[in-house]
């Protein structure tokens, strides 16, 4: 299948030395890949450096990210800034964070339409209803004049996922999309990005130091260490045979019964106990 997106990069910030080191992947269309590593690898920066945003933390990044067969190392921000909210999504991590309290959801809605549609008042309407229903939200009148502040968190995240996706972007950086989130929340958040992704043949990078939301929605997983991809394989395999010791450090810290489902493999001795990242 052909790449949606191809990378091939490294970043620093001022003089110090690369965060990031000559990393490479690939996602497929509708692909969900994984990136999975420690606080402070990397993580964040990359979904910075493919919106090329990165110059905002007065950071470089150096390589090329090929998107849709453009390398957008080579686009000028006016074209950047037509791509960024419609051909490339972005979801964050803490939604109430993200949303301006001081703007009612429709109004923060119709804005992130108008950035990049020139249709009607009614159409635009009509998008963001269907937008709010395709993320298992109210798109009454009265839900979409709450503030930020009227909802709860998982709420504030679907929102955010509905902005992400009203344009039907191709691809969807999800950089720690669950972590603000209590558990069963996580589980519903996680279901809902793999069917966008199903429904809206959606890639998604998603990203986050917890290995086993990664596990639970990805069909890759890429290890980030130290700046770089130190192992890139299907799910199943990086916890069936991970290949580089990093990985194998945290798939043994999953408990046993946990990483017999995840890897589809009858129970086996010797695994250690513990949690995630």
């Amino acid at each position: 299948m052909a790449a949606l997106l191809t990378i091939s990069l490294s970043a620093r910030y001022g003089a110090k030395p690369d965060v990031l080191r000559e990393v490479e992947f690939s996602i497929a269309q509708g692909e969900i890949l994984g990136l999975v590593g420690s606080s402070g690898c990397g993580k964040s920066t990359l979904s910075l450096a493919i919106l090329r945003l990165l110059y905002l933390k007065h950071g470089e990044a150096r390589g090329s990210i090929y998107f849709q067969g453009r390398d957008l190392m080579q686009l000028r921000e006016r074209e950047m800034r037509e791509l960024r909210g419609k051909e490339i999504g972005l979801v964050l991590q803490s939604p109430l964070a993200s949303l301006n309290p001081a703007l009612r959801i429709g109004t923060q809605l119709a804005e992130a339409w108008r950035a990049h549609a020139r249709t009607s008042k009614e159409e635009g309407r009509l998008a963001i209803r269907q937008t709010l229903e395709t993320v298992s939200l109210p798109s009454d009148e009265e839900f979409l004049r709450r503030y930020p502040s009227q909802m709860s968190v998982g709420q504030a995240q679907r929102v955010l996922i509905g902005m992400a996706v009203l344009h039907r972007p191709a691809l969807l950086l999800a950089d720690e999309p669950t972590s603000a989130l209590d558990p069963i929340t996580q589980v519903e958040i996680l279901k809902l990005f793999a069917d966008l992704s199903r429904r809206l043949n959606l890639s998604i990078l998603y990203i986050s130091h917890d290995l086993l939301s990664v596990a639970a929605i990805s069909h890759r997983v890429a290890v980030l260490s130290s700046g770089q991809i130190v192992e890139c394989a299907e799910t199943a395999q990086v916890f069936r045979n991970p290949s580089h010791p990093y990985t194998r450090a945290l798939v043994d810290s999953i408990p046993l019964q946990t990483l017999n489902e995840l890897a589809g493999r009858p129970a086996a001795k010797g695994a250690a106990s513990g949690g995630t990242l």
